[in-house]
């Protein structure tokens, strides 16, 4: 018989390598059951799986492997092992990468090496190179699920293949005993799914609502201090503390609802305006795929219980997809970039001038790059109050398959770096160039195809390895298919904008907040207010076509999609292709996407009088 328990308390530890070091030990002195962290990321992802194909190929051995699993996990949980050990918590992270069972065999040799018993799992099934190469020789096309075509016109030569793992075999782990489970690749949400799957009880076949609560549980815990602050469009509000933002903890119930909270005595606020904001990043659409569940998020509500609770409620679960996500990394070639800086007055003239210069000194050569983009980074203060303020980075990037164009030892031969620095004598004024050119200098870049991969075609395993055994996990029985686009549309009985009275042109977020992000080469971008008749308002102006107008001369002509979440007062769009080819070897400075709401919400649009009178955000 099922017992129903109490919620199950999770903490979020880490939401990528660059995280603070603190986080599980603290985390660990905390009331929490399970921690769980994500330290990897789809730039990660490459990185790893380059750097594997490499030892592959070359038989590194076991001493030299090292850097194909995340370099700062250890630090960070070492000095927690003794705690975990103490409190009975659970621990399941993603930071295996490329190696997940030498770090966890690096894991069991710190646990013996302090005293501990502690037992450790790991997870495999993740890298699907051979999978990927037996589909293509049976036809299979891997369409891009973000800009299109199929993987066999692509131009480069996959080198790793990762794909995304639900968090059943996490839940399994546990069930046979493991204390700490190590990942390779598992969705970003998995480690909590598999937790509260394993708490509760639920049966993966059937408890889809609650399962789905879980996965939103996970994606709101697992970027860390996001959800307690960071990257919040409010943070004004909250500087106090703003050195030390806190972990989040989630307690998932028993039919998939769940609070949030953050650790104690820490900076940052949980409120419904962060929680929603960090709900609205890197979401794709109305429905939130994950392996173990769709989760539906149109009926989403959040409600502030007390200071630094939120409860989060109307998560509504379908069945798994036949489906899971599969990145491919190749070798895209080489890429660099030169900088020069210009002062004062005529800066668009100033730019103009610099790249014909380096145009004329490259020649046919123009040819030869595959990326070639002049940006114009900022603008120069009017009646400037110091130097700086009145300085604008002119940023010319290139990428080449042409190694000898952009790999050079020596400045004084032809070359990317060469073609940009010979000009530097003859520019306009109020110009220089940094002081450190090494990224003139072309480094090896990724690029990165996103598709699809039928979820019977992985192997999901999971290793215990105090035992030498390993378990089989087999796709959900419930599987469905769903199509590969998601539904989109405009409001409903939209409000006459005149309604709403007397209206000031301003910045749109001097009222409204906000939140971005990447998932590839496509970005996401929710935008949401505080009041309900700002509600009324929000969802009549932001149509599909007032995003376009938004974006001005960033819209690059692709779909955008749109949906809403009337009980958190959001409209979100998402930006197909919008980030060039995602982060490693994307030309944009906003790689991540993470960027696109704060440009928008700068962007002036007419505000009702009576929300101005609220105040600033």
């Amino acid at each position: 018989m099922f017992t129903p328990k109490r919620a199950i308390r999770i903490a979020g530890a880490s939401g990528g390598f660059t995280d603070r070091q603190r986080a599980i030990l603290d985390l660990a002195k905390c009331d929490v059951d399970v921690i769980v962290g994500d330290w990897m990321s789809e730039c990660t992802m490459s990185w790893h799986g380059a750097a594997k194909a490499n030892v592959v190929a070359n038989s590194v051995s076991d001493t030299d492997r090292q850097g194909l699993y995340d370099p700062s996990f250890m630090e960070n949980v070492s000095p927690a092992l003794p705690y975990l050990e103490k409190k009975g918590i659970k621990l399941a992270v993603n930071a295996g990468s490329s190696d997940t069972e030498l770090l966890a065999k690096t894991v069991v040799q710190e646990v013996k090496k302090q005293g501990l018993n502690l037992k450790v799992a790991w997870v495999q099934g993740d890298e699907v190179s051979d999978v990927v190469n037996k589909l293509l020789k049976e036809g299979h096309k891997f369409e891009n699920i973000c800009f299109g075509g199929n993987l066999e016109d692509w131009g480069f030569d996959p080198v790793a293949a990762q794909c995304y793992l639900g968090g059943a075999g996490i839940s399994e782990a546990f069930k046979n005993g493991a204390d700490i489970v190590i990942c390779g690749r598992v969705a970003d949400a998995a480690p909590t799914i598999g937790a509260a799957m394993w708490w509760h009880g639920w049966d993966r076949n059937t408890n889809f609502d609650e399962i789905a609560g879980a996965l939103i549980a996970g994606h709101l815990i697992e970027c860390s201090s996001y959800v307690a602050g960071g990257y919040y469009s409010g943070f004004k509000r909250l500087f106090d503390g703003c050195e030390n933002l806190g972990f989040p903890i989630a307690a998932v119930f028993p039919d998939g609802s769940c609070t949030l909270e953050k650790e104690p005595e820490t900076g940052g606020a949980i409120n419904v305006g962060t929680v929603v904001s960090q709900l609205l990043y890197e979401i794709q659409g109305p429905q939130y795929y994950g392996s173990d569940v769709v989760a539906v998020l149109e009926g989403i509500d959040m409600v502030q219980e007390a200071d630094d609770l939120v409860r989060i409620t109307g998560v509504k679960g379908k069945p798994p997809p036949t489906t899971t996500k599969v990145g491919l990394t190749a070798v895209g070639g080489y890429q660099a970039e030169f900088h020069f800086y210009f002062v004062g007055l005529d800066i668009d003239d100033k730019c103009e001038w610099t790249e014909r210069q380096i145009r004329k000194s490259m020649g046919d050569n123009v040819g030869k790059f595959s990326c070639l983009e002049f940006q114009q980074i900022g603008t120069a203060a009017e009646d400037p109050r110091d130097q700086n303020r009145a300085t604008v980075d002119f940023r010319i990037f290139a990428q080449s398959k042409d190694r000898s164009l952009m790999v050079k030892d020596t400045l004084d031969v032809p070359g990317f770096n060469r073609y940009c620095l010979e000009n530097f004598l003859q520019s306009a004024p109020g110009a220089t160039i940094g002081n450190d050119i090494r990224q003139s200098a072309g480094k090896e870049f990724y690029e990165y195809w996103v598709a699809l991969l039928p979820q019977s075609e992985v192997s999901h395993k999971v290793n215990l390895t105090w035992e030498n055994k390993a378990i089989d996990i087999p796709p959900s029985t419930a599987m469905q298919l769903y199509e590969t686009r998601q539904w989109s549309y405009e409001t409903k009985n939209p409000v006459p904008l005149n309604s709403f009275g007397p209206t000031t042109r301003c910045p749109i977020g001097w009222r409204v907040l906000g939140r971005s992000g990447d998932k590839a080469s496509d970005a996401n971008v929710g935008l949401f207010v505080e009041n309900d008749d700002e509600w009324e308002w929000i969802r009549s102006m932001l149509t599909v076509e007032k995003m376009k107008e938004l974006l001005g001369a960033e819209y690059n002509g692709k779909e955008i999609d749109r949906f809403e979440i009337p009980g958190l007062r959001a409209v979100h769009f998402l930006l197909h292709d919008h980030l060039d080819r995602s982060y490693n070897a994307s030309s944009t400075v906003d790689g991540l996407g993470k960027n696109v709401c704060e440009y928008l919400r700068a962007k002036h649009v007419d505000i009702p009088n009576k929300f101005l009178r609220r105040g600033r955000i």
